[in-house]
């Protein structure tokens, strides 16, 4: 009788454990970066002798709106504080926010103001104005952005003239750019040194605030926007009281103590 053979065993094989770990952990970076990472393209600069915070958004992507008043209660926000708390209740968390255009003695936009497609002030189009402050020096001119997503920087006659409803805006003033052409009204050596704030439009749906981290006057602020961002059109938005947040990074532009409540405040959110 043949001897019987035993069957030789098989070695069984453990899968090394940082075999399953590293996909684990590979996934968990990708939805962290999906959910949360995303920020706004914020950059320092340096231009003729000042430091700016430029922040370059995309409409594409970056769901810019305007906030005035807590809905429900009517009050207004006041602060970009006050308006990120506000998101962080409501499960937002605020990206970028900067204060939007002059507002009167009653703490209500001077100009146009709409938010959401109604129009919560109407256009201001007096002329000479002195208690207007910077609104009077002319033209003023108007931030819009369109239903249909697109942006734009006009002269307030322009925008008028143009009568396309928009769904977000802000009247200011004065413009510092008009076709490529700085505003006729600014004087190269002048000694009106202020922090400084204005947004431009440099394609349809690419938008740039700046804020400076110090005084300049008009003529080099308007430099700024055409010389090394690029602008053809741009709107000064306030002065010794402007800041912009970035999440991540916090205030750029007037000291704390000079900044005083805001009628108006862009700002971009996403879900927390």
């Amino acid at each position: 009788m043949p001897a019987s053979t035993s069957p030789i065993p098989h070695r069984v094989r453990h899968p090394h454990p940082l075999r399953w770990l590293l996909p684990l952990l590979l996934f968990a970076n990708l939805a962290a970066c999906s959910s949360g990472a995303r920020g706004v393209d914020s950059r320092e600069l340096a231009f003729a002798g000042q430091n700016y915070r430029v922040v370059h958004l995309d409409l594409k992507h970056d769901q810019l709106k305007l906030f005035w008043r807590e809905p429900g209660s009517g009050r207004p926000f006041g602060s970009i504080d006050a308006l990120r708390q506000w998101g962080q209740a409501h499960g937002k968390r605020l990206l970028f926010a900067a204060n939007a255009g002059i507002y009167d003695r009653k703490s209500a936009p001077l100009g146009l103001y709409v938010e959401n497609g109604k129009t919560m002030v109407p256009l201001n189009l007096s002329h000479g104005n002195p208690a207007a402050g910077n609104f009077s020096l002319l033209p003023n001119g108007v931030f819009a952005i369109y239903p249909d997503g697109h942006a734009a920087v006009r002269t307030s006659n322009d925008f008028k003239a143009d009568g396309k409803p928009a769904q977000w805006a802000t009247q200011s003033g004065p413009m510092l750019l008009i076709d490529g052409k700085l505003n006729q009204q600014f004087v190269d050596d002048s000694s009106s040194l202020k922090w400084r704030s204005g947004v431009c439009v440099r394609s349809s749906t690419q938008v740039l605030f700046a804020v400076s981290e110090g005084p300049v006057n008009f003529h080099t602020f308007a430099r700024l926007f055409r010389d090394k961002l690029g602008c053809r059109d741009a709107l000064y938005l306030d002065g010794s009281i402007s800041r912009l947040y970035v999440d991540g990074e916090g205030y750029a532009g007037a000291p704390a103590f000079m900044v005083k409540p805001y009628a108006g405040i862009f700002a971009v959110f996403v879900p927390q």
